[in-house]
């Protein structure tokens, strides 16, 4: 034997257990608490349904309006929502030790847009052949970045080495 489908959002109608309810009519006036089966019937009798607006309440508060209307109205809601939402993006950001000053400066105005923009920055410092021996100028670059960037951003991941090249991601304050 198979249960029914749960349903998300609020109860309709018949779909309402509580046998007493706090009924709000179409107009938003407080009709007072009456038994469910008579909410329901004043809710037909206008040619609107009984939505449960508060279930935990005691008794439940119920509404009259049109429920189709109400469905219509929470979509556009969570649409609008979704609209305003912001996606955090990782920007990677490649430099090698010995960077130039000029390849330096592009690159600090690239993270710095970024970084205006909202997005997490991820400067990945790689190392090529005998420089895994001098890892403290690698380290160098990556406080040098992280000092120039300290106003508007803030570590969120210390600079660590993983195989031949240091990572370090930086994220706006």
């Amino acid at each position: 034997m198979q249960s029914a489908p749960s349903r998300d959002g609020p109860r309709v109608n018949e779909e309402i257990r509580s046998p007493q309810v706090r009924l709000i009519d179409q107009d938003g006036e407080m009709q007072g608490v009456m038994s469910a089966r008579d909410a329901i019937q004043r809710a037909y009798s206008v040619g609107l349904d009984l939505l449960e607006i508060s279930p935990n309440a005691e008794p439940p508060v119920c509404k009259i309006l049109d429920f189709g209307k109400y469905k219509y109205e929470l979509q556009k809601k969570k649409n609008e929502a979704r609209k305003k939402q912001k996606v955090i993006e990782i920007k990677e950001i490649k430099v090698r030790p010995n960077i130039d000053d000029h390849d330096y400066d592009v690159k600090m105005r690239q993270m710095k847009g970024f970084i205006e923009e909202g997005d997490k920055v991820k400067v990945t410092l790689r190392f090529r052949g005998r420089e895994m021996a001098h890892q403290d100028i690698g380290i160098r670059v990556l406080e040098r970045i992280r000092s120039e960037l300290e106003a508007e951003t803030k570590v969120e991941q210390m600079p660590r080495l993983e195989n031949r090249q240091m990572v370090m991601v930086l994220s706006p304050r």
